[in-house]
């Protein structure tokens, strides 16, 4: 068994640096895990505190039942794969390979099976004679794989294992590691700062920030019901629009008001209703006529007629700024009274720059933040 318990897990350094802090997380058997967030947010740190080469400053880290904060890397039965592949350059892509089973004494025969099983697996069985140099970037990370899949580790880390290779390259990666984790049935714990890496990749998702664990859900979950407004952000691409507005209740109806700017006092008031099915009285109630954020995801906003002629609340007029066409949809960098809106539509869509057109937020998926704690208020 494979399974993980990080407890109250604190990284501090010198001079009252804390780069992790309280990171409480249950790793089940053979589960694939994410962890995910911006740069410095803790999540490698925390990896290197799984694979021994950070000391845990306070926690408990367990592997299956066993507590391993003082046990060496080599004996935690882990494997762990770089950026940067570590590679020796003077050795083949075999000897590569085989280079910790030598250390550990395995037989030679047993060396040799295991090696060109795991190049079998994936598909660089041709290149075992080559040197690092002679491949490319993406054959180079097999090798790195397959040096970790040689070990037979009970738990694999994988530290942003695809972050040098070129976009096409990436893609067809992920799909590899996401087959590869099946085919062994071992733990894998990813860390990566893409979020589409995350959401197409992971059971379940870390989102971290500043050391703190923010969200840990399936990756459907973190996308459609964020805990609050940074997961809102930054799960998600084109990332989710935040707009400042208020909330009413009209004629016994909780509307979302934006457009209107207070301060200057001017511009269009446009509103949303919120539908029963979002509506929480004892939550909105503490809310009404005071400042909140609207967040509404890009493909949510659309251009459509069909749309905007079925739409009660929520039409706004939006100027086009600028259009990009992506091929399957487009994207549009919106202006609505000031507010800046990125809408994903149709391939269809004739919108064009410097064109004044209408739109429809749907009020189905409206998320609405409280503005000083960032909160989740309503999903």
């Amino acid at each position: 068994m494979a399974n993980l318990s990080l407890r109250s897990i604190y990284k501090k350094y010198p001079g009252g640096v804390v780069a992790v802090s309280d990171f409480n997380l249950e790793i089940r058997d053979r589960e694939f895990i994410i962890f995910v967030g911006p740069s410095g947010c803790g999540k490698s740190t925390t990896l290197r505190m799984i694979a021994g080469l950070e000391e845990i400053s306070e926690g408990e880290l367990y592997i299956g039942d066993r507590l391993v904060n003082d046990v060496a890397p080599r004996d935690r039965d882990i494997a762990m794969v770089f950026q940067n592949y570590a590679l020796y350059p003077h050795m083949t892509v075999f000897e590569n390979m085989a280079f910790g089973l030598k250390l550990r004494k395995v037989p030679k025969e047993e060396i040799s099976r295991k090696v060109e099983e795991a190049a079998r697996i994936l598909d660089i069985s041709h290149l075992l004679d080559r040197k690092p140099k002679a491949l490319s970037g993406g054959q180079r990370q097999r090798v790195a794989l397959g040096r970790a899949i040689v070990r037979e580790p009970q738990v694999f880390l994988l530290d942003e294992p695809l972050s040098n290779l070129d976009a096409k390259l990436r893609a067809q990666m992920r799909t590899e590691i996401s087959k590869l984790h099946k085919k062994l049935g071992t733990t894998f714990i990813y860390v990566t700062h893409d979020q589409t890496e995350a959401m197409t990749m992971g059971d379940r998702i870390v989102v971290m920030k500043d050391g703190f664990v923010q969200q840990v859900d399936s990756p459907q979950n973190l996308y459609e019901s964020p805990v609050n407004q940074f997961v809102a952000g930054f799960m998600g691409s084109p990332q989710m629009n935040f707009v400042d507005a208020y909330l009413r209740k009209i004629d016994g109806k909780y509307n979302v008001e934006f457009g209107w700017n207070e301060r200057k006092q001017s511009g269009k008031k446009y509103y949303v209703e919120l539908p029963e099915s979002k509506v929480d009285e004892a939550v909105l109630s503490d809310y009404v006529d005071k400042e909140i954020v609207m967040g509404i995801r890009p493909e949510n906003i659309h251009d459509e007629e069909m749309f905007i002629s079925a739409a009660k609340t929520g039409i706004c007029d939006a100027d086009v700024e600028i259009t990009e066409m992506m091929g399957a949809e487009t994207y549009l960098y919106l202006l609505v009274e000031g507010i800046s809106l990125t809408a994903r539509v149709s391939p269809r869509s004739t919108a064009r720059p410097q064109d004044n057109i209408k739109i429809a937020l749907d009020p189905n998926k409206i998320h609405i933040f409280d503005k000083e704690t960032e909160r989740t208020i309503v999903n």
